[in-house]
């Protein structure tokens, strides 16, 4: 018994002896093991901490990691910079619009704007009435056959003689010197606005012409600018005009009845009737003077209310009426355009003005000839004469441009 146990022993023993190499490489590996786990999860501990550490003491741009760059083609470059100069650039100006750059969907490129003015391309037009010199001429002289010129163009246009057109010289700024000086051209149509200054120049003319009778040439001339418009019969000479050697007096402006007893003896036609109160008083003043007065109906065909004149639908009523009276005696119409710097503007309200000047010759409202048409003045006289006018008005391009102090403007020369 004794010598199994000691054999049980040393049988364990030579066992355990046997295994011994096999239990301590195990050993070694499993104590490798749990050795290398607190390591490995101890740096990993150290570097969150030292991640942590270095994020509180660094600046967030140079914690971040480096990005890859990328290699950016050349249109994506230009479309980039493109992009950055029109914010840089203030809105509106030039340069913002000069660097927009065109875009595939664009059907054609934009072009570049300059900074120079804008040409305007000049549009080919041929007007039908010229412009009116810039500048007149400086003598008297040149002015009136440079009004003459015009007028024979205008008629021409119209299928007329330059003869067929009465010139009135309206006097209403001229001086006493440029009135002589007119009429010993052989001028003798003259016109005032105004009563007391037509007073005025009649007889300060009358005493010039006076003065001249006995020269042999200035009778002749006279004798020469006798108008046909004012013969007997429309056309064909008749009786001459026993004031035809001596200046023809026209009353351009509004007439009132207390001053038409001054002008009576003195107005060879009288553009500006326009009621038949006027008429009335004309006629009265003219029985006494055992004489018939020539008289124009003014008419408003431009429709504006400042303007005197006969409204429209009453000129053919109120000629009727006119033509009933003995001493006086309806030759036309008158009318005057609004003001305006484009001459075209006129030509509306003066067509108007023909159409019923026509109209009243068919009427037969009035007996004996009606053959006179009083349209245009210095800024328009052209275009009148083109819509049927055979009587125009004319003062500054004749006698020069009004005095910067006067009151009244060239318009009111009618």
């Amino acid at each position: 018994m004794a010598r199994s146990k000691s054999t049980g022993v040393s049988g364990k023993s030579a066992k355990s002896t046997r295994s011994k190499p096999e239990v301590v490489v195990k050993a070694a590996k499993t104590h490798a093991r749990l050795a290398a786990k607190p390591a490995k999860a101890g740096a990993k501990i150290l570097a969150k901490a030292a991640t942590k550490s270095d994020a509180k003491s660094t600046p967030v741009a140079a914690a971040r990691p480096k990005t890859k760059q990328t290699v950016l083609s050349p249109q994506v470059i230009t479309k980039s910079n493109a992009r950055l100069a029109a914010i840089a650039t203030p809105l509106g100006s030039t340069a913002a619009l000069s660097t927009r750059q065109p875009s595939m969907t664009d059907p054609t490129p934009s072009p570049r704007l300059s900074t120079a003015p804008a040409r305007r391309e000049p549009i080919a037009v041929s007007p039908i009435v010229p412009d009116m010199p810039k500048a007149l001429p400086e003598t008297l002289v040149e002015r009136y056959e440079l009004v003459k010129s015009r007028i024979a163009a205008a008629a021409k246009r119209s299928g007329r003689r330059a003869e067929d057109i009465l010139l009135v010289a309206v006097t209403k700024y001229a001086t006493p010197e440029q009135v002589r000086e007119l009429l010993a051209l052989g001028h003798r149509d003259l016109g005032e606005n105004r009563v007391q200054h037509l007073l005025q120049q009649a007889a300060m003319v009358e005493e010039y012409q006076a003065r001249l009778k006995t020269l042999p040439a200035t009778r002749k001339a006279a004798a020469d600018a006798a108008a046909t418009l004012f013969d007997a019969v429309p056309g064909k000479p008749g009786i001459p005009d026993p004031a035809s050697t001596n200046a023809r007096w026209h009353m351009i402006g509004h007439l009132q009845r207390n001053k038409a007893k001054k002008i009576v003896e003195l107005v060879r036609l009288t553009h500006s009737v326009d009621s038949l109160r006027v008429a009335e008083e004309l006629q009265t003043l003219a029985l006494k003077k055992d004489r018939v007065i020539d008289v124009l109906i003014q008419v408003n065909c431009s429709g504006e209310e400042q303007k005197y004149g006969c409204p429209i639908p009453a000129t053919i009523p109120l000629a009727e009426q006119i033509g009933s009276m003995i001493n006086v005696r309806v030759r036309g119409l008158m009318t005057m355009a609004a003001y305006s710097d484009k001459p075209e503007d006129a030509r509306e309200t003066f067509a108007r003005c023909r159409e019923l000047f026509e109209e009243l010759r068919a009427s037969g409202a009035v007996e004996g000839p009606v053959n006179i048409l009083s349209m245009g003045m210095t800024g328009d006289f052209e275009v009148a004469i083109e819509e049927g006018a055979n009587c125009v008005r004319i003062g500054s391009a004749i006698f020069g441009e009004p005095p910067a102090s006067s009151e009244e403007a060239e318009s009111d020369e009618e």
